[in-house]
C-alpha cells in the first residue's frame, strides 16, 4: 500500500500550461500578436543598447542604467514568450518540472533585478535633481557598477532560494497550471504536500528584496518633486521633471499591473483578468520602455537622428 502511494506521488514528472486554450477561435490571433510583440520588443531594446553603447554623448550615469534596462528586458521576456510560441506552433503545451522550475528561476530573478534597477535609476535621477553640484563625485564609474551588480545580484539570489526549495515539493496530480507561464502561485498550487513553508519564505523574499526598492524609488520622487516645485521658473521646472518622466512613467506601468496580478485576490471570476495584467507586464512592459524613452528622451531622440544620418552617408558612399 506505502509503494502504491509514493508512485503514486511522483507520478507527475511535467505539467501542462493550459495558457489560452480555453479561448481556441483566437489562438492565431493571439500567436501573431506575441510573435509581434517579441520582435518589437527585441528589435527596440536593442537599438537602446546600441545606442548607448556607441555613442559618445550617452555615456552617463542615466544612460548606462538604461542600457542594463534594455539588455535585462530583452532576457526577460526572453524567458517566456518563445516558449509560448513555440506551443502555439506545436500545439503541444507540455513542460517538465525542472524546465518549469527554470523559467520560474529567471522570470523572478529578471522581474527582481528590474524592481533594484529601477530604484536605482530613481536615486540617480534624486543625485541629479537635488544635489547636482555632487552629482559626478556620488554617481562615479564604480557607484554605477555597484548599483548595477547589486540589482542582478539581489533578484537572481531571492529567486535561486525560492527555486532550490521547489524540487522538493510532491506533485501527485493534477498537473494542469492555468497560466501561460509558470509562476509561483499557480505552480505550488498544484502540490499536494505542505507548501505553507515554502510560501512563506517566498513572501519573506519577496518582502525583502522588492519592498524596499519600492519604497526607495517613492522616496526619490517624493524629494524630487519637492525640489522641482520650489524652482522658480516654468522652464526650469519642465526641464527638470522632463529627465525624469521617462522613467517615472516605467515605473508606474511596471508596478501597477504588478500589483494588480499579486494583491488582487486570485478567484476564478478574475482569472482571465490576471492573464490580460500578466501579460501587460510580462510582455507589454518590456515592448513599450524604449518607446517611451526613445520617444520622451531628447538625448536618445538625438543619439538616433545621429545614427541615422551616419547610415545615410554610409549607404550613399
Amino acid at each position: 500500500m506505502r509503494r502504491a502511494e509514493q508512485l503514486n506521488e511522483t507520478a507527475v514528472v511535467e505539467f501542462i500550461i493550459l495558457s489560452f486554450q480555453s479561448i481556441p477561435a483566437i489562438q492565431f490571433i493571439l500567436f501573431l500578436m506575441f510573435l509581434v510583440i517579441y520582435i518589437s520588443t527585441m528589435l527596440g531594446n536593442l537599438l537602446i543598447m546600441v545606442l548607448v553603447v556607441t555613442n559618445q554623448h550617452l555615456h552617463k550615469p542615466m544612460f548606462f542604467f538604461l542600457g542594463n534596462l534594455s539588455f535585462l528586458e530583452t532576457c526577460y521576456t526572453s524567458a517566456i514568450l518563445p516558449r509560448l510560441l513555440a506551443s502555439f506552433l506545436t500545439n503541444k503545451y507540455v513542460i517538465s518540472l525542472n524546465d518549469c522550475f527554470l523559467q520560474y528561476f529567471f522570470f523572478t530573478g529578471l522581474a527582481g533585478a528590474e524592481c533594484c534597477l529601477l530604484a536605482a535609476m530613481s536615486y540617480d535621477r534624486y543625485i541629479a535633481i537635488c544635489k547636482p553640484l555632487h552629482y559626478t563625485a556620488i554617481m562615479d564609474g564604480r557607484c554605477c557598477l555597484l548599483l548595477v551588480g547589486g540589482s542582478w545580484l539581489n533578484g537572481l539570489l531571492a529567486s535561486a532560494i525560492v527555486t532550490s526549495l521547489m524540487p522538493q515539493l510532491t506533485f501527485c496530480g493534477p498537473n494542469e497550471i492555468d497560466h501561460f507561464f509558470c509562476d509561483f502561485t499557480p505552480v505550488v498550487k498544484l502540490s499536494c504536500s505542505d507548501t505553507h513553508w515554502i510560501e512563506l519564505v517566498e513572501f519573506i523574499l519577496a518582502f525583502l528584496f522588492t519592498l524596499p526598492p519600492f519604497l526607495l524609488t517613492l522616496v526619490s520622487y517624493a524629494y524630487i518633486g519637492n525640489t522641482v516645485l520650489r524652482i522658480p521658473s516654468s522652464t526650469g521646472r519642465h526641464k527638470a521633471f522632463s529627465t525624469c518622466s521617462s522613467h517615472l512613467t516605467v515605473v508606474t506601468l511596471f508596478y501597477g499591473t504588478l500589483i494588480v496580478v499579486y494583491l488582487v485576490p486570485q478567484t476564478n471570476t478574475l482569472g482571465y483578468l490576471h492573464k490580460a495584467f500578466s501579460v501587460c507586464y510580462t510582455a507589454l512592459t518590456p515592448l513599450v520602455n524604449p518607446l517611451i524613452y526613445s520617444l520622451r528622451n531628447n538625448n536618445i531622440k538625438k543619439a538616433l537622428r545621429t545614427a541615422v544620418n551616419k547610415y545615410r552617408g554610409f549607404d550613399k558612399a
